[in-house]
């Protein structure tokens, strides 16, 4: 016979109300209702429920999944066909990219309402000066294809 000390167990064990712990995927429909058969269970989420019907937050997560894969795209093109129109796109791409990524290292690591919204600001500036950059790059010197191509050449 296997005995268990008491303090391997878990402490969701001891609990006098059973405890349900759902998994994220488990839509905010499901997590609400109480488990059959059970009698004051307590419900943890996961997740937030408060922005499980944000559609902005899902366009945004496509939009990042488009700009993405455009970029991939893009890559070969320059290489292929260096032009105007392929600079210019790899300017609001990168720069969109860029942007949207920086824009989680600082919602993830910066911390308090002010110094976050400041750091925002700074990286909206920082943006735009990038997207702007590249344009006058694009605009009076050789682009951003033929920059590339110049440096593999070195």
């Amino acid at each position: 016979m296997l005995m268990i000390p008491i303090m391997f167990l878990p402490s969701a064990l001891l609990l006098r109300t059973p405890t349900v712990v759902r998994p994220v995927f488990v839509s905010a429909f499901l997590q609400d209702q109480r488990t059959p058969g059970w009698c004051g269970a307590q419900n943890i989420h996961l997740s937030p429920s408060c922005h499980s019907g944000s559609k902005a937050a899902s366009l945004h997560w496509t939009s990042e999944r488009v700009v993405s894969v455009l970029l991939l795209g893009l890559l070969p093109a320059a290489y292929v066909n260096p032009c105007s129109a392929v600079d210019y796109s790899l300017a609001a791409a990168l720069s969109l990219h860029s942007h949207w990524g920086l824009g989680q290292v600082v919602t993830d690591y910066v911390h308090g309402e002010a110094l976050q919204k400041t750091a925002k600001a700074g990286l909206l500036a920082l943006s735009a000066l990038t997207f702007a950059g590249l344009c006058y790059f694009n605009y009076h010197d050789v682009g951003i294809c033929k920059a590339v191509a110049m440096l593999w050449k070195l």
